[in-house]
């Protein structure tokens, strides 16, 4: 069974029932009783239609009615109408399956462009001489953030920095592609498995010795 909740929905609010929509590829499930959802442009606020990608807004008797002590947080998450904001890039097809991209706030700008770390990733880690692999923003004068990936190759494999590229640019639009490929041997985690983007951002400005 697959499922999405947060904290502050107290319970799963989209979750697959039997086997057939656990099938779905990349979806969590659809949507369950008493909790209302809508995909909306993070800039504008506006609904978005069926597989458009957008910030997850969801609404319901299980969603928390703010943080303890804390006003400017709750009016930051929760709007008049008590839509929750989730902070999430996501989509909902034709079918009602909701698909989860990448955590807003982890977001590359590039060029004026939003690319999605975890779509990158799920690339690297498609191939067999790369076991894990992070991705994150780096500054750049002229594009703003571009993206620079670690990467963790299998032991005995020694996958370079042009072939990596090389393997990303043939699958993805020119702004997406790789601008560099750190190796390291180990993610950064904390103690619940998150990868800690910052210590791999600062470990890459840190190592800038060549412009990108």
């Amino acid at each position: 069974m697959k499922g999405y909740g947060l904290t502050e929905t107290t319970a799963r609010i989209f979750s697959t029932v039997g086997p057939k929509e656990s099938e779905v590829t990349g979806a969590t499930g659809k949507l369950v009783s008493n909790c209302q959802a809508k995909i909306v442009d993070p800039q504008t606020g506006e609904s978005l239609p069926p597989s458009r990608p957008g910030e997850l807004w969801v609404r319901g008797d299980t969603i928390m009615k703010g943080y303890i002590g804390d006003d400017k947080a709750t009016a930051a998450t929760l709007d008049s109408g008590g839509w929750l904001r989730t902070g999430d890039l996501c989509y909902i097809d034709k079918e009602g399956f909701l698909f989860f991209v990448d955590r807003i706030k982890e977001l590359i700008k590039c060029k004026g462009y939003q690319v999605a770390p975890a779509e990158l990733e799920h690339l690297l880690q498609s191939n067999p001489d790369i076991i894990e692999a992070a991705v994150i923003p780096y500054p750049d004068e002229e594009a703003g953030q571009v993206p620079v990936a670690f990467v963790v190759r299998q032991n005995g494999r020694f996958i370079d920095e042009s072939k990596i590229k090389d393997f990303i640019a043939r699958q993805v639009a020119p702004y997406k592609r790789l601008q560099r490929v750190m190796f390291i041997e180990s993610l950064p985690r904390n103690a619940t498995g998150k990868v800690l983007r910052k210590e791999l951002i600062n470990l890459a400005l840190s190592n800038a010795t060549s412009k990108l």
